[in-house]
This record gives structure tokens, C-alpha cells and sequence, in this order.
């Protein structure tokens, strides 16, 4: 049987991720229940205190085939390298130079949105294609590829 994947997101500012993240994907922030026109009139409804609106967020694929991601507020602050990291796939079919530059294009526009760049891999015929390292706003690894 076929499992639904969701990919979570321990963080500090469960909005604030999910908007550098919905942007860096293409996605949008998920819209609330049915039946209520914002999610602050959903949170009303369900007796959420104010400082606990921002305990989590999610972003969805508007197409519907990718995995909601969703980001939950925790204590701690990151610790280590991620052991499993997204890979956005920026440059889908280029290779050599054409690949890099729209590698680098990208990272440029996420760091202006937040992100830190962290390494450039030059392309490594035949298997490695090139990549570059970036952290999101939170320090969590991603490659663009």
C-alpha cells in the first residue's frame, strides 16, 4: 500500500519558514479548515490563545502532487547537520555551465530571501552534475540542484 509523506519541520517561527519555504517551492500556505475565512477566525473558533498561533504552519503543493510540508515550533534551537535534507530541483535537464548559472541565479534569489549560501560542487562528469549547499533561515541544509 502506498504511504502519504509529509516532511516536518522543527522550528522556531513556524510562519515565518513557511513562507521562505513556500516561496523557494513554488507552493502556497495552506488555507484553513473548511467553513472558516482565515485561519485566524479558524483558531478563534477553536479557543487558540494568541501566543500559540505561530506553534505551526504548512505549505502544500498547489498542483496537489507534492508532500505538504509542515513546521512545528519547538524549544530548542538546531544542533547539528541535517541527516536528511530537501533537494530543490532548480536546474532539472541543464548541464555544465547553463546548469551552474541557473544554480547560481537561484541562490541569489534565496538569499535575498533569507538564505545563507554554504558551498558551490562543480560538475563532476558523469555521475556528479553540480550542486550548490544553502541553509534555509533557520540553519536546515538544502541543496539546490
Amino acid at each position: 500500500m502506498t504511504r502519504v509523506v509529509q516532511v516536518t519541520f522543527d522550528c522556531a517561527d513556524p510562519a515565518g519558514l513557511a513562507a521562505f519555504w513556500a516561496d523557494a517551492l513554488g507552493y502556497q500556505l495552506q488555507g484553513p479548515p473548511a467553513g472558516f475565512g482565515s485561519w485566524d477566525e479558524a483558531l478563534d473558533a477553536l479557543g487558540v490563545p494568541a501566543e500559540r498561533r505561530n506553534d505551526a504552519s504548512a505549505v502544500v503543493d498547489p498542483d496537489g502532487s507534492g508532500p505538504r510540508i509542515f513546521f512545528q515550533r519547538v524549544p530548542e534551537g538546531k544542533q547539528v547537520k541535517n541527516r536528511v535534507h530537501l533537494d530543490v530541483r532548480a536546474a532539472p535537464g541543464r548541464q555544465g555551465d547553463d546548469r551552474m548559472a541557473t544554480l547560481e541565479a537561484e541562490a541569489e534569489r534565496l538569499v535575498a530571501r533569507g538564505a545563507t549560501r554554504l558551498q558551490r560542487y562543480e560538475p563532476d562528469p558523469p555521475l556528479g552534475a553540480g550542486h550548490i549547499v544553502m541553509a534555509d533561515p533557520e540553519g536546515n541544509e538544502f541543496c539546490l540542484d
